[in-house]
């Protein structure tokens, strides 16, 4: 007898009770609303300029917003209209993410790219203006000054962050304190190469340090390395140690050869480093094989052999491999003599591009990390490689003076302060190309340096008026087309690589 009926009131109803216990009904404007103010969009909004007494003048001054239904009621899915519930495709949100995600990574990368090239071109300038025309030729020292020099990057970056510090308020213990939890985090990532670690480690960057450390892993039964108490610092150490050792050596066997083989046959095998940087990259970074990668890569080393040898041999280098076509005629070299120094830069070259991808690989954030924390701790492992270059690779210098192999003297006058803006260049270059590799590939970024070889010589023709050869000119557009060839496949494989990536982290996310 007293079971509720939408067709006939309760049988024991008051005559002040209304139907559905105070909710008003969809279907006649007759019934009565609820005392309560309506919880609808629309009613919130009209009723801020109404007054908040609930009264029945009130009531009937909102009664006429109330009878009808909210946008988002709980109807029937079959007369529904889907338009005010329908969303965004995840489809369509995950494409545009990575769209964009990529699209900030190419502009940092072009940025850098950018850098790059105009610092080395001047640091080439001038190192031969010191080596040839002052007369310093100190080879090995000025290795030591221009790596040790890194060590500048990461506080030069630490007082940019200072100064775009959000909020600007923000005291400098606070912000040194999120500083060091987020290189801390970066590091545990890069050793452990478990980006979802870090989405879980960004979610609670506002929590105390210790829980930070404590849940970045997730899971603190899980015995991982993410656990609280776990530090880096060991791993940052080694791989700072593995990966510096590897461009000094690749960087001195540059010094070595010099003077034991020609410079076209220094710059040709020496360049040859983009494609060890690929054969390289398939092991150690599981890089597939595509035919446009390889294709581009192959028209770089072609680009470079018609530059050092279309011309008849004539050419001059530096040590990244910078060539000044037409500069000097090619010296006669015993043939002996010749094939060890060809030997000596060839293991350079070999140890260029693993050290390439070895930084890639043990000191890079993996694929799906924000780029400017990519940027962030690129300078910061620079810097780390500066330390170690400081601290470790001075003990040469005494052994080579004492042995009378390359006399230490410190450089004065005009030739120190030469010396100090090439050493400058040489930071922003370097600190650039680690960036650079960072945020796109190691092959990329061994045939963007590539594009420095032309510039040198365009640059070398502005200053000194010595025209360019046609092999000049056509070896350089050829580094120039295996550029764009694979800055156009690195593009699409970023936006792959992202998409699947945002892919994996919703999925996670929905679990």
């Amino acid at each position: 007898m007293l079971r509720d009926s939408r067709s006939a009131d309760p049988l024991l109803a008051r005559s002040d009770d209304t139907n559905d216990r105070g909710r008003p009904s969809y279907r006649s404007s007759s019934r009565r609303t609820s005392p309560l103010p309506s919880r609808s969009p629309i009613n919130r909004i009209n009723t801020t300029t109404a007054t908040t007494t609930t009264t029945p003048n009130t009531r009937a001054h909102i009664a006429p917003f109330s009878t009808s239904p909210p946008p988002f009621a709980r109807r029937s899915t079959a007369t529904t209209t889907p338009t005010m519930m329908r969303s965004r495709s995840p489809a369509l949100t995950t494409a545009a993410a990575a769209a964009a995600e990529a699209r900030k990574r190419y502009t940092y990368a072009a940025f850098f790219l950018v850098v790059c090239l105009v610092s080395f071109t001047v640091q080439t300038m001038l190192a031969s203006e010191i080596q040839h025309e002052r007369g310093w030729d100190k080879a090995y020292c000025m290795l030591y000054l221009t790596h040790g020099s890194w060590v500048l990057l990461w506080p030069l970056q630490l007082l940019v962050l200072w100064v775009r510090r959000t909020p600007p308020e923000q005291g400098w213990r606070r912000f040194w304190d999120n500083h060091v939890r987020q290189l801390r985090g970066i590091a545990l990532v890069v050793e452990t190469r478990d980006i979802k670690s870090a989405a879980a480690a960004a979610a609670i960057t506002t929590a105390r340090s210790g829980a930070v450390y404590g849940q970045v892993g997730g899971n603190s039964a899980s015995g991982g390395l993410l656990e609280y108490g776990h530090s880096p610092v060991k791993y940052l150490v080694k791989a700072t140690a593995v990966i510096t050792s590897a461009l000094t050596v690749a960087g001195l066997s540059w010094y070595l050869a010099v003077s034991m083989t020609t410079p076209s046959d220094l710059t040709a095998i020496y360049n040859c480093s983009a494609f060890f940087a690929y054969a390289f990259s398939v092991p150690l970074l599981k890089e597939r094989l595509r035919m446009d990668k390889m294709l581009a890569v192959a028209v770089a080393i072609v680009g470079v052999l018609v530059v050092a040898y279309g011309d008849g041999g004539n050419g001059g280098s530096e040590e990244s491999s910078a060539v000044v076509p037409g500069e000097s005629e090619e010296p006669v070299v015993d043939p002996g003599t010749r094939f060890a120094g060809n030997l000596i830069i060839g293991v350079g070259s070999v140890l260029y591009g693993l050290y390439e991808v070895l930084y890639k690989r043990f000191a890079c954030p993996p694929e799906g990390m924000d780029a400017t924390k990519g940027v962030i701790f690129a300078n910061t492992f620079g810097s780390l490689m500066g330390g170690f270059t400081l601290l470790v690779l001075w003990i040469p210098l005494p052994v080579l003076h004492v042995l009378g192999w390359e006399r230490f003297e410190v450089p004065t006058g005009e030739t120190a302060w030469l010396l100090f803006i090439s050493v400058i260049m040489n930071m922003l270059f370097s600190g650039s190309f680690l960036v650079l590799i960072s945020l796109t590939s190691p092959v990329l970024s061994s045939v963007a340096a590539l594009l420095t070889i032309f510039m040198v010589a365009i640059v070398d023709w502005f200053v000194t008026g010595t025209p360019l050869s046609g092999a000049a000119i056509f070896g350089g557009l050829l580094i120039v087309a295996a550029f764009v060839m694979l800055s156009w496949s690195t593009w699409r494989e970023m936006n792959e690589e992202e998409r699947r990536k945002q892919v994996d982290l919703s999925g996670d996310e929905d679990d």
